[in-house]
């Protein structure tokens, strides 16, 4: 296999020339560019990705951070990026953080290292300060799902207490007293935000969110189906439910059913993120619908703007609603318990 210096070799040019010509540098005469070109053809010779990163600093990768590219929430998310990297001919680096500190850390230093020319970052374990020392290093680098009032203009954030208050108010007005909330055992700004959203909206109705309603459990299917199990262990008065996500909410209409329960004539079930399963479940999941795909495009074309060396006003952030989504899983409130 030919390589550089085979390349510099028959073009009677330097190993240098030959990597300007390749990083199509305007600091080479004409007749050098030519006998370069001539020589890469004869020797079949393809520029290494890596060596061309190294001189220019940067290469044509984007890099992704998310919790869990399997969850489908991540997975629209991630469908988003790659999808405005195709359209400006960029390729896709992913890396799961998982919420932890040290894994969130080393997959974002392993992005960086990779040069990648833009970073999009959904981290919700590592701290303002460590979040924004990365970014001083890489220009563009965006958060999405994160706001760092230090630099409000990398960030792209969904108002989730606004979106908690409203389905819940969603179920207060169908007449709903007795609501549980099944929320995520993180202890991230999401998590908090919805529960703040959920009492606050129930105490703006004259109800008392009493903590027993609470439930914390991993923010997945299982996590659904343990989290009901246990209210329902405790005796937990409820006619409706409000789920932190989506994929937790399909697992407590799962765990109801089996208990002889009606999803919604017996209990009303909503979730939040609309991801692909709340179309297709049975009943059809009343949920918000969280604009991860509009949020991820927008997260990477600022991502893309910022390492080109374009400059956002530093005092705007840009923070998006979530949108009710009524389904077939919230009915108004069994009549002898309103």
């Amino acid at each position: 296999m030919a390589t550089i210096k085979d390349v510099a070799r028959l073009a009677g040019v330097s190993i240098a020339t030959v990597s300007r010509v390749i990083n199509n540098s305007t600091k080479t005469g004409e007749a050098a560019r030519e006998a370069v070109k001539r020589a890469m053809e004869e020797l079949n010779y393809l520029p290494d990705a890596n060596a061309r990163a190294l001189v220019s600093r940067v290469n044509d990768t984007i890099g992704c951070m998310v919790f869990d590219v399997a969850d489908p929430f991540f997975g629209d998310m991630v469908k988003a990026i790659e999808i405005e990297c195709r359209a400006h001919h960029k390729h896709l680096l992913i890396g799961n953080g998982a919420h932890d500190i040290a894994q969130e850390r080393e997959t974002i230093e392993l992005l960086i290292s990779k040069r990648c020319e833009a970073l999009i970052i959904h981290s919700k374990a590592l701290s303002d300060e460590e979040l924004i020392a990365y970014a001083n290093k890489v220009p563009g680098m965006v958060f999405v799902n994160r706001f760092i009032p230090a630099m409000p203009s990398r960030c792209i954030w969904l108002d989730n207490h606004y979106g908690s208050y409203t389905i819940t108010q969603h179920l207060i007005e169908l007449g709903h007293k007795h609501i549980a909330c099944i929320a995520s055992k993180y202890d991230i700004e999401d998590a908090t935000d919805r529960i703040r959203g959920y009492q606050d909206a129930m105490k703006d109705h004259g109800l008392n969110p009493n903590e027993i309603a609470i439930e914390r459990a991993e923010p997945n299917q299982e996590g659904g189906e343990q989290a009901i199990q246990d209210m329902l262990g405790r005796g937990m008065p409820f006619t409706a439910v409000v789920a932190y996500n989506d994929m937790m909410a399909t697992g407590i209409i799962s765990v109801l059913i089996d208990n002889g329960f009606k999803v919604p004539e017996d209990v009303s079930v909503v979730g939040f993120d609309d991801v692909i399963v709340a179309r297709f479940c049975r009943p059809k999941l009343t949920t918000m619908r969280y604009p991860i795909s509009l949020m991820a495009a927008r997260a990477t074309q600022m991502a893309m703007q910022l390492a080109t060396g374009d400059t956002p006003d530093e005092t705007s952030s840009q923070i998006f609603r979530p949108v009710l989504i009524r389904r077939q899983s919230s009915a108004s409130a069994p009549i002898g318990v309103r």
